[in-house]
């Protein structure tokens, strides 16, 4: 199911509030909102709410014998670049995943990914620029009529919903080696050159070098080591 708001604080709050006071929430139901006033994004960062955009939530319930929860920012990542491949010609829209999930026009960002622990249960919200995207500081953005028209947002919600919920079906059934192999295919080619800006204040450069099988992303270091990034904003370097 698929529930639409006129408008609300931020979707991922509402299914937060809704799991912590013993709401029924349930796993394949969506709540699509027309207009955030509180919408957020990873590292406390607003999140754009542009009219006509895309932006709502999900929830998946973790069980032990899942693969382990962080995992679902990949998840959610493939899930996002195949239903935006569904709307869009790839050679005139070139599409990469730059990890754990940001999905990229070229250099540009078209999405945002959040998730959210709330007990056995991950909130999970998605934001996509299908109509306009926002201006900020330290990133090119993009949004989907750069490449054509809008897709129809409620459209769009049903086909992010049916993807979604058959990565997760896959996740579950196959364990994480699927999952890796469809980000990598759809992910930023090894050898881009990028920068981490670790959760500690601290910031790494390097160049990517594929995920590790537990999805963690391994940076090629100039001095030809190797290091395991667990968490971190990622950015493209510049040149």
């Amino acid at each position: 199911m698929i529930r639409s708001v006129p408008e609300t604080g931020s979707t991922n709050a509402d299914l937060l509030e809704a799991l912590g006071s013993g709401e029924p929430v349930h796993e394949g139901d969506w709540l699509v909102a027309d207009r955030q006033t509180s919408g957020r994004g990873r590292q406390g960062r607003g999140w754009f709410d542009g009219s006509g955009n895309f932006m709502g939530s999900t929830i998946v319930r973790i069980a032990p014998n899942q693969p382990p929860a962080h995992t679902l920012a990949l998840l959610a990542g493939v899930a996002l670049f195949e239903t935006v491949q569904g709307f869009v010609n790839a050679a005139e829209c070139p599409l990469q995943l730059k990890w754990p999930n940001d999905l990229l026009v070229g250099r540009a960002k078209l999405s945002g990914i959040l998730l959210e622990g709330a007990g056995e249960a991950v909130v999970i919200g998605i934001g996509v620029n299908l109509v306009a995207a926002p201006d900020l500081p330290d990133r090119e953005t993009v949004a989907l009529t750069r490449f054509g028209p809008a897709p129809n947002r409620d459209a769009f919600a049903e086909s992010l919903a049916a993807h979604f919920a058959a990565e997760l079906v896959r996740w579950r059934t196959y364990g994480l080696e699927p999952l890796i192999r469809s980000w990598s295919a759809a992910g930023m080619p090894q050898g881009t050159p990028v920068s981490v800006h670790e959760p500690d204040g601290g910031k790494v450069e390097g160049a990517f070098d594929g995920l590790e099988p537990d999805g963690s992303m391994r940076l090629r270091l100039a001095d030809g080591g190797t290091r395991v990034i667990h968490a971190g904003d990622v950015m493209l370097a510049e040149g």
